[in-house]
């Protein structure tokens, strides 16, 4: 059989592609897989029995179930959702929003994909142009989303060094060059991998030097605020006509239900719901509806701040305090947790690349991620790449610190073996 160039890219290896086969196959297998790798949320009950208890009432609504279940929603969504998502943001945000500046998609993997081929790519003047990150690592469901070759460009961090085991990445603006080759700029926040979280200031220097080049602002708040707030630190969230502030209901705790949420310029959502129309016909209503309540009454924002950020905030604690307590001796460092369900190890020097260790990591039943997936547009050998791990924490305790322990072995005897 032979496919396309379309069929060829994206159906070759991908770093997003064998973190959801190993997924998949380890929840399949029965085998006792410590299960470490993913972005799945955990599953905490007072959020999950918000969920149920809002599920059963459209049950027993024959109107809301058949809306659930029965009926297209517009290309755009779920339509009254968009009403109160525009609503809600103002109130808490003093914008000025209209339901024209909102457009639902099939999960943000979806949202990014179509975003991303809008502004990069080949343009019908002959330019080529590129997604441009402010700072890598960055999102390993990047990487494979661009339609063309030459798709992104991305610049290395300063790198801070907080203490013996802990650092912190910064945007290098020093070497940050923004020209005619770039589409727009992009960038999460809490970063995934690395829970890094973007400073005020930063967040408004790419947002100048977005407008002085009339591209847009990319922001990923799939771990942010308002919602599920996964930020440990001080960061104001901002919008603004140049501003594409893109929002998620899976790490609030609904990854099945798959929606996105984009925020932007009306121009910019008339194409997504153009887009969506092709690809889709309609965005599924599943998520919109089973939190359209929780949105009108500004009750999410009270289930993110005092019951979903204080859960994570109290893991990545416990796991910070677990590394040190098996990685004595080694030589490692964690990037400073601020937000997101991620630990970015950092082992300098490594003698076995990133992969290599993930390879012996998952013989022993510990699924991590390889570092070297989070950088797409960097492509110079840079030891850096390949001396990373991201880890999440969301289990149990104590099965990250099991997850921990036997980690901390396999560097520890990498290193000695070196």
């Amino acid at each position: 059989m032979k496919l396309s160039t379309f069929g060829t890219k994206f159906t070759r290896h991908s770093g997003i592609l064998q973190l959801m086969d190993d997924l998949g196959h380890a929840l399949a297998g029965g085998q006792d897989m410590i299960m470490m790798g993913g972005g799945n949320p955990a599953h905490i009950p007072e959020v999950e029995e918000t969920f149920r208890q809002r599920l059963q009432k459209i049950v027993d609504s024959p109107s809301e179930f058949t809306r659930l279940t029965g009926t297209y929603d517009p290309p755009q969504g779920e339509k009254e959702f968009v009403h109160e998502m525009a609503r809600f943001l103002n109130r808490q945000f003093g914008w000025k929003l209209g339901p024209e500046n909102i457009a639902l998609t099939n999960g943000s993997q979806a949202a990014f994909f179509m975003l991303f081929n809008m502004f990069a790519g080949d343009y019908d003047d002959g330019s080529h142009k590129r997604i441009q990150l402010p700072l890598a690592p960055e999102y390993i469901g990047y990487g494979d989303a661009g339609l063309s070759d030459d798709f992104f460009l991305a610049n290395k961090p300063e790198i801070e060094i907080i203490n013996d085991h802990m650092f912190k990445y910064h945007v290098d603006f020093g070497s940050l060059k923004v020209d005619k080759r770039t589409g727009a700029l992009c960038a999460s926040r809490p970063t995934n991998p690395t829970g890094n979280v973007l400073t005020d200031l930063e967040v408004s220097r790419l947002d100048e030097m977005a407008r002085e080049h009339d591209i847009p602002l990319i922001i990923d708040g799939a771990y942010g605020t308002p919602f599920p707030n996964l930020i440990f630190s001080d960061a104001n969230p901002d919008w603004n006509e140049n501003t594409i502030l893109c929002l998620s209901l899976s790490k609030l705790g609904l990854p099945a239900a798959r929606t996105g949420i984009v925020i932007a310029n009306e121009q910019v959502i008339r194409a997504l719901s153009g887009i969506n129309a092709i690809m889709n016909l309609a965005p599924n209503s599943f998520g919109s509806l089973i939190v359209l309540d929780m949105i009108r009454d500004d009750s999410i924002i009270d289930l993110s701040k005092n019951v979903i950020r204080p859960y994570y905030q109290d893991k990545a604690e416990f796991a910070v305090a677990s590394l040190r307590k098996h990685f004595s001796g080694v030589n490692w460092k964690v990037h400073k947790p601020e937000g997101a369900m991620f630990l970015w190890l950092w082992f300098e020097g490594l003698p076995i690349s990133s992969q290599e260790l993930y390879e012996r990591l998952k013989k022993r039943n510990v699924l991590v991620v390889s570092g070297h997936y989070f950088f797409p547009g960097i492509d110079d050998h840079w030891e850096h790449k390949h001396e990373c791990l991201r880890m999440t924490y969301t289990r149990d305790n104590e099965t990250v610190e099991r997850g921990i322990a036997i980690i901390a072995e396999e560097v520890r005897k990498a290193y000695q073996q070196a």
